[in-house]
Protein backbone atom coordinates (compact mmCIF):
# COMPACT_ATOMS: atom_id res chain seq x y z
CA UNK A 1 0.00 0.00 0.00
CA UNK A 2 2.53 2.23 0.74
CA UNK A 3 4.17 1.92 -2.96
CA UNK A 4 0.61 2.99 -4.50
CA UNK A 5 0.96 6.30 -2.05
CA UNK A 6 4.10 7.21 -3.23
CA UNK A 7 3.85 6.21 -6.44
CA UNK A 8 0.87 8.92 -6.86
CA UNK A 9 2.47 11.57 -4.81
CA UNK A 10 5.67 10.94 -6.93
CA UNK A 11 3.22 11.28 -10.08
CA UNK A 12 1.56 14.60 -8.91
CA UNK A 13 4.98 16.11 -8.20
CA UNK A 14 6.02 15.30 -11.73
CA UNK A 15 3.08 17.38 -12.93
CA UNK A 16 3.37 19.84 -10.72
CA UNK A 17 7.15 20.31 -11.96
CA UNK A 18 6.25 20.12 -15.41
CA UNK A 19 3.70 23.01 -15.24
CA UNK A 20 5.98 25.11 -13.55
CA UNK A 21 8.99 24.78 -16.83
CA UNK A 22 7.00 26.71 -19.13
CA UNK A 23 7.62 29.42 -16.99
CA UNK A 24 10.87 29.19 -16.53
CA UNK A 25 11.68 28.32 -20.16
CA UNK A 26 9.66 31.61 -21.49
CA UNK A 27 12.27 33.55 -19.89
CA UNK A 28 15.04 32.04 -21.20
CA UNK A 29 13.24 32.15 -24.82
CA UNK A 30 12.42 35.73 -23.96
CA UNK A 31 16.31 36.77 -23.80
CA UNK A 32 16.93 35.26 -27.14
CA UNK A 33 14.75 36.69 -28.82
CA UNK A 34 15.93 39.58 -27.59
CA UNK A 35 19.07 39.15 -28.73
CA UNK A 36 18.20 37.48 -32.32
CA UNK A 37 15.91 41.04 -33.21
CA UNK A 38 18.82 42.88 -31.89
CA UNK A 39 21.32 41.66 -34.15
CA UNK A 40 18.76 41.79 -36.91
CA UNK A 41 18.22 45.30 -36.78
CA UNK A 42 21.99 45.92 -37.01
CA UNK A 43 23.37 46.67 -40.76
CA UNK A 44 26.02 44.53 -40.18
CA UNK A 45 24.12 41.41 -38.14
CA UNK A 46 25.50 38.56 -37.18
CA UNK A 47 24.90 35.13 -38.13
CA UNK A 48 22.70 33.60 -35.27
CA UNK A 49 23.18 29.83 -35.97
CA UNK A 50 25.65 29.53 -33.45
CA UNK A 51 22.87 30.80 -30.93
CA UNK A 52 20.85 28.28 -31.93
CA UNK A 53 23.70 26.20 -31.46
CA UNK A 54 24.18 27.38 -28.49
CA UNK A 55 20.64 26.32 -27.09
CA UNK A 56 20.28 23.08 -28.53
CA UNK A 57 23.75 22.47 -26.40
CA UNK A 58 22.36 23.14 -23.55
CA UNK A 59 18.90 21.66 -23.87
CA UNK A 60 20.33 18.03 -24.25
CA UNK A 61 22.76 18.11 -20.88
CA UNK A 62 20.24 17.77 -19.03
CA UNK A 63 18.78 15.33 -20.66
CA UNK A 64 22.08 13.34 -21.17
CA UNK A 65 22.13 13.41 -17.61
CA UNK A 66 18.79 12.36 -16.27
CA UNK A 67 19.09 9.26 -18.85
CA UNK A 68 22.27 8.45 -17.76
CA UNK A 69 21.19 8.33 -14.01
CA UNK A 70 17.81 6.61 -15.14
CA UNK A 71 20.27 3.87 -16.93
CA UNK A 72 22.38 3.11 -13.85
CA UNK A 73 19.45 3.25 -11.46
CA UNK A 74 17.54 0.49 -13.78
CA UNK A 75 20.47 -1.57 -13.77
CA UNK A 76 20.75 -1.56 -10.70
CA UNK A 77 17.39 -2.38 -9.69
CA UNK A 78 17.54 -5.42 -12.06
CA UNK A 79 20.45 -6.87 -10.08
CA UNK A 80 18.37 -6.71 -6.67
CA UNK A 81 15.52 -8.47 -8.17
CA UNK A 82 17.90 -11.19 -9.67
CA UNK A 83 19.24 -11.55 -6.05
CA UNK A 84 15.94 -11.59 -4.56
CA UNK A 85 14.57 -14.15 -7.01
CA UNK A 86 18.31 -16.41 -6.89
CA UNK A 87 17.50 -16.00 -2.51
CA UNK A 88 13.65 -17.18 -2.53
Amino acid sequence: MKKAAFGRFFAVLIVLLLSVLPLTTQAQCTMCKTQVEASRQEKDGYDTTGLNKGILFLMTIPYVLIGTVGFFWYRHSRQLKKKAVGQA
